[in-house]
This record gives C-alpha cells, structure tokens and sequence, in this order.
C-alpha cells in the first residue's frame, strides 16, 4: 500500500521552523535511511509558506490569486514523502523516525487513494 507521510509544522510555535525543530542534517539522515530502504516512490521538500500563492474563488465564481504568508493558516506541510510499504503499521514506523515528528511538528499519514 501506498501512504503519504505529511511533514506538518506549525507557525507560531517556537519549535518549528528556524528557530527550532529538527536539525537539517537529521533529515538528510532520515532521507538517506528512508530511500536506502527502498520505501520510497516519491518525496519533496517545500520553501516556507510565505513564498506560497492562494489561489480561491469569491462568491460569484472568479479567481483570486494572493501571495502568502496567510494569517488564518496556522499549520502548514513542509514536504511529503510517499512510500509503498505492507501496511499502516510499516508506515507509522517510518513517521515515527522522522525528524518531522519532533516538539512543534507532527507527521500525519494518510493512506494515497487508489485511483
């Protein structure tokens, strides 16, 4: 089975990003073992959410385009791995190595639709 590993953090808390978290050097690491493994189909990394664009629609139907940062998005994903993997349990392991599930992030994992 295929299953995103969200790589989530959080804006305003200290431990994320910059400031706090999970060295970079760690996740070199955890990309390393994660790949050597095998598990791996996919994997990115994003910039910070300021440099993002919205895109949306008003209540008549037209396009809205806005540049971040976004005050009402408070969490946000910092990259995503998808890997193929036996089962949930298989995948929970590998979001628990993450250094993506240090104080002031969290992993979620989300089993990818099969169509």
């Amino acid at each position: 089975m295929k299953y995103a590993l969200l790589l989530m953090g959080h804006i305003n808390d200290p431990n994320c990003g910059e400031d706090g978290g999970a060295d970079p050097e760690e996740f070199f690491a955890f990309d390393k073992e994660i790949t050597e493994a095998g598990v791996v189909v996919t994997s990115f990394a994003l910039e910070d959410p300021e440099h993002g664009v919205r895109v949306s629609s008003d209540e008549k139907g037209e396009r809205i385009v806005s540049s971040g940062p976004f005050a009402e998005v408070q969490e946000f994903v910092g990259g995503s791995y998808i890997i193929e993997v036996a089962n949930i349990d298989e995948a929970i392991d590998w979001a628990r190595r993450s250094p993506g599930s240090a104080p002031g992030s969290h992993v979620e994992v989300r089993p990818v639709a099969p169509y």
